[in-house]
């Protein structure tokens, strides 16, 4: 886990890196000023409004205790083991079986899941899956991709800024649109990539995670193959900004070729082959 982290923070670097250059071609140190300013703005709004607008694209509601106490009580024992608050528990009716975890902080955690996720799954399936989403909470995850995704939001602005005003000038000063439309297509495509990246590592450490907190990797493993094939066949109704935080790519259906480059989520294959390694582990 400590090189997920690593590469994480290495990852995350690279983001900022690439805001401050765009900034910089495009109004030296003013437009690096500007930069960040742009990125620190988005990422406050993000992280204090970012789970109220998750759950309201994805059309989750809360569940009541009364309406599914043996979730909720599960919910509550996965948490102490984590270590950390009861989050609030939304339903999202879809027949696609998924999971996803929003809120600022531990404390302000929520965890939802789809109807078809609870009819699919078995009850050691449902475990691992609620403690992989716990352990986003646990983890930290959102605050982590809402940086990445503001960032990548901020260099997005820059580049079409930066087009639009024709910003990118050449060694004599004078403005280069061709330097501008390279700024506009590269920029965001290098953000993307980023972005991505930094989605597919936080999805392993979340993998190791929800294990050690359901204490079966194995269980994990066998829901995520269970999702991988539904979610191939049941394609999910959702706004793309919510994909990343799903359990598996909820738009698999309408991917293909050169659409697994552009994935939000590792290898379904490569997360299941990690967790039976980890299950050895556990039988030694």
């Amino acid at each position: 886990m400590v090189g997920n982290r690593v590469k994480v923070v290495a990852l995350l670097g690279a983001l900022t890196g690439l805001l401050v250059l765009l900034g910089h071609l495009l109004g030296g140190a003013t437009g690096v000023a500007l930069a960040l300013v742009l990125a620190a703005a988005t990422n406050l709004g993000a992280y204090w409004f970012s789970d109220r607008l998750v759950l309201a694209l994805a059309g989750a509601r809360e569940l009541a205790y009364e309406d599914a106490y043996q979730l909720h009580e599960l919910v509550a024992t996965l948490a102490a083991r984590a270590g950390i608050p009861k989050p609030r528990l939304y339903l999202v009716d879809s027949e696609a079986p998924n999971a996803f975890a929003t809120g600022r902080d531990p404390e302000h955690g929520v965890v939802a899941v789809t109807t078809g996720l609870l009819r699919l799954l078995s009850w050691d399936e449902l475990t691992g899956v609620i403690a992989h989403e716990l352990a986003h909470i646990k983890n930290r995850d959102m605050l982590v991709m809402t940086f990445a995704a503001t960032v990548a939001g901020a260099i997005t602005y820059l580049a079409q800024f930066g087009w639009l005003f024709g910003s990118s000038r050449d060694s004599h000063g004078q403005n280069n649109p061709v330097a501008a439309l390279l700024l506009l297509i590269l920029g965001p495509l290098a953000a993307m990539l980023l972005q991505m990246a930094i989605s597919r590592q936080r999805e392993f450490q979340a993998d190791a995670v929800g294990a050690q907190i359901c204490g079966d990797p194995l269980a994990l493993a066998d829901a995520l193959r269970k999702l991988e094939m539904a979610a191939r066949r049941i394609p999910m109704e959702v706004n793309p900004a919510v994909a990343p935080l799903a359990q598996v790519n909820p738009l698999a259906a309408h991917g293909g070729g050169l659409a697994k480059w552009f994935s939000t989520h590792p290898p379904t294959e490569e997360r299941i082959a990690r967790l039976e390694r980890m299950a050895l582990g556990y039988r030694e």
